[in-house]
Formats: C-alpha cells, sequence, structure tokens
C-alpha cells in the first residue's frame, strides 16, 4: 500500500470518527424544559361560595416532566421572585399528555375573607419546572390576570 493511500485513509477514519462522536454529543444532549400556553384565570368568591385562582401551562422536557412550581403575585408589590424562591413554593398537578409534556395546573381556593385582603389590579404568576433529569426552567411572569372587587 503506498503511503499515500494509508495516509488519507488515516485522514477519512479519523474525520470520520470525529463527526459520528460528534453525532453522538448532540443526540444526548439533555435539553431545558418549557412552559409553554400558560394562562391564569382569578374567580372571586361569590354568595358564599369559594373563589379561586386557576393557572395551567404545558411543561415539556425529553425527560419527562417532575413538576412545576407556582406562586402568584400582585404587580404593586414589586415582589419578582426569583427561582431560588420558588423551589420551595406549592406545586402544580401534572397528568402525562405525552412522555416529553405534561399538563399542570395550579389551583388555589379563595374564601370571601382571603379576597377582601387581595390587592386590587394586576397580578402575575412565576413557575418554576423541574425535569426528571433535574434541570430547571424559570418563569417570572408566566401569566397575569387581574383581581377587581
Amino acid at each position: 500500500m503506498s503511503k499515500r493511500v494509508l495516509v488519507s485513509s488515516l485522514i477519512g477514519v479519523t474525520v470520520l470518527g470525529g463527526v459520528a462522536a460528534g453525532g453522538l454529543a448532540t443526540a444526548s444532549a439533555a435539553s431545558k424544559p418549557t412552559v409553554e400556553n400558560g394562562s391564569a384565570r382569578y374567580v372571586a368568591p361569590s354568595n358564599g361560595a369559594p373563589g379561586a385562582l386557576t393557572y395551567t401551562a404545558d411543561v415539556s422536557d425529553d425527560s419527562g416532566i417532575r413538576g412545576l412550581k407556582v406562586v402568584a403575585w400582585p404587580a404593586s408589590s414589586k415582589l419578582d421572585p426569583t427561582a431560588a424562591e420558588l423551589r420551595h413554593a406549592e406545586g402544580a398537578t401534572c397528568r402525562s399528555t405525552t412522555a416529553e409534556t405534561s399538563r399542570c395546573t395550579y389551583t388555589l381556593r379563595v374564601t370571601e375573607e382571603e379576597a377582601a385582603e387581595l390587592a386590587e389590579g394586576t397580578w402575575y404568576v412565576s413557575a418554576l419546572a423541574t425535569a426528571e433529569d433535574g434541570d430547571t426552567a424559570f418563569v417570572p411572569r408566566g401569566a397575569s390576570f387581574d383581581v377587581t372587587r
């Protein structure tokens, strides 16, 4: 075998090996969770029946979804929660719609006494999604709603 054929064969094997290794690295790269289609709705209590705040979102990750933490806060408070603060928030109920996606719903019942103490105006919902592989995605303002009396 001539030296030219041997060198070009070794280069070809090296290039093909690099492409294959790069392809494997790309295929196994984990993605971060996504939170989409978030919506919030507030219904004030009336006639003795409790009201509710409901936040719903579609959460996806290639490893599946472990959970979604949610907190609602009035815009007038200037709170702006962080991802670290949401780790200790209440969790939504998540139901798998596919192997990678869950529909998560958070519902907070509100009594007439509690509603009377709520700040009127715009409120925001912040959310922290956690995937089965431990990756997280923080959504500082996943939805908004208005509280009126």
